[in-house]
């Protein structure tokens, strides 16, 4: 319907994100008008405390698309619904499974949108969104629109979640970006998994490599995830952490494994002094510190100068390490500097130009 196209995913955070950056704007520098919209809003903060949702109801990833692209506010879609589980339960509660009239003004516009192209985002997987009536598979025949899927491709099992969407959005599916995948591997894949994959019908119009950079996550995030109390440099929670290092060896030997890591998070009981110091003057960008007991004066001020936040958790170091290891790869790209890199990644590994072609958008 118009020049749409939706870009779905067979699981959560898979780089829908970072594909719409960079499709958009290699088709911005061709000079096709853009915009972008979620139809199911999945990154939006609100309570019934907060009173009405708003109207109209913008998802924080289209903001920062938008900001980061430069959009004009009439550029941006807005979303027909959120997903969260207060409207979960009340669309449950009233048996209310349809899209609503917003859907049908979602048509009419994308109808009418001229010669701008629309990227739509689906919700995280094949079902999600069912409840609200805008699940991919809903989206794409209700819209009409062709899909390309990112996919987070495993090992050869992960292609059978392919294969189903395959089924359920029959020639609506035009193709798919691999994504995530190990660096060392990529160019093995291209020889033999890409061809394999095009036997089967399914177009591949990518393969990305697995960033640490875009599985990141600013330590203000572990912060709000872990309820940690900073107790210094609370202006630093910008900085993003890579990689996760638990302190718990003799001194010599963290300090050996600490310089082969980078920008990681150091999780260590309050009462390692030795493993904390060591750890502060390696590439860290927050220390964790468990268990009873406070940091000793010394280290708050060490970690001041070097300006590197210091964090307090009630938890214990194996409840601290799992919520750390659950928010790699599960968090929003909302930072500048994830959005520059997602710019390259796309622009290098996915041939914009035929996935054009094959969606039929127009060329210049």
């Amino acid at each position: 319907m118009g020049n749409t196209l939706l870009i779905g995913s067979c699981e959560p955070f898979s780089g829908k994100s970072a594909l719409v950056l960079g499709l958009a704007r290699h088709l911005a520098a061709g000079g096709h008008p853009v915009r972008f919209g979620k139809p199911l809003a999945t990154s939006f903060d609100w309570t019934p405390a907060d009173g009405p949702l708003p109207d109209p109801l913008i998802d924080d990833d289209v903001r920062f698309v938008g900001s980061t692209l430069g959009l004009a506010e009439d550029q941006l879609i807005p979303s027909l619904h959120l997903l969260s589980p207060l409207t979960a339960e009340s669309r449950l509660a009233q048996a209310e499974l349809d899209a609503g009239e917003g859907f049908q003004r979602l048509r009419q516009d994308l109808a009418q949108c001229g010669e701008a192209v629309t990227l739509l985002e689906a919700a995280g997987s094949l079902h999600e969104g069912l409840l609200y009536g805008l699940s991919l598979v809903q989206l794409a025949h209700g819209l009409e629109a062709p899909v390309v899927l990112v996919h987070l491709l495993q090992d050869s099992r992960s292609v059978e979640a392919l294969l189903a969407a395959r089924e359920q959005l029959g020639d609506r599916l035009v193709g798919i970006v691999l994504n995530a995948v190990t660096p060392d591997e990529v160019d093995e894949l291209q020889r033999h998994v890409v061809p394999a994959l095009q036997a089967l019908g399914l177009v591949v119009f990518g393969v990305m490599p697995r960033s640490p950079l875009l599985r990141s996550v600013t330590v203000g995030e572990l912060v709000r995830r872990l309820d940690a109390r900073v107790i210094c440099c609370e202006e630093r929670l910008e900085l993003l952490v890579e990689t996760l290092s638990i302190g718990a060896m003799n001194v010599n030997s963290a300090m050996e494994f600490f310089r082969r890591r980078r920008n990681m998070a150091v999780v260590t009981g309050a009462d390692r002094t030795d493993i904390q110091l060591a750890a502060l003057e390696a590439s860290t960008q927050c220390l964790i510190l468990t268990g009873a007991g406070e940091p000793l004066p010394q280290l708050i001020s060490r970690a001041d100068e070097l300006e590197v936040p210091l964090l307090k958790v009630d938890h214990d170091t194996l409840a601290t390490v799992e919520v750390i290891e659950q928010a790699f790869g599960h968090v929003r790209l909302h930072e500048a500097v994830k959005a520059t890199y997602a710019f390259r990644l796309v622009e290098e590994h996915c041939q914009l130009e035929q996935m054009c072609s094959a969606l039929g958008l127009p060329s210049r």
